[in-house]
């Protein structure tokens, strides 16, 4: 049920995924590099995706998807 709910939401961390990349990567660009975690944007990209991907599950079994 659980693998079930994490391939339902997977667009929701691939989003959060690549927003990050693009949003905090032209931040970095211009020198201001606070904000992630350990200087690595890689890094952080990849913790707010997991961390959004945990929500959605959580979501989606709480509240319940329609198939």
């Amino acid at each position: 049920m659980i693998a079930t709910l994490a391939l339902q939401s997977i667009g929701i961390p691939a989003g959060t995924f690549t927003g990050i990349l693009l949003g905090l990567g032209m931040r970095r660009r211009s020198g201001k590099t606070d904000g992630l975690l350990g200087g690595s944007l890689l890094l952080t990209a990849v913790v707010a995706a997991l961390i959004a991907w945990v929500v959605a599950i959580a979501v989606n079994y709480f509240i319940g998807s329609t198939p």
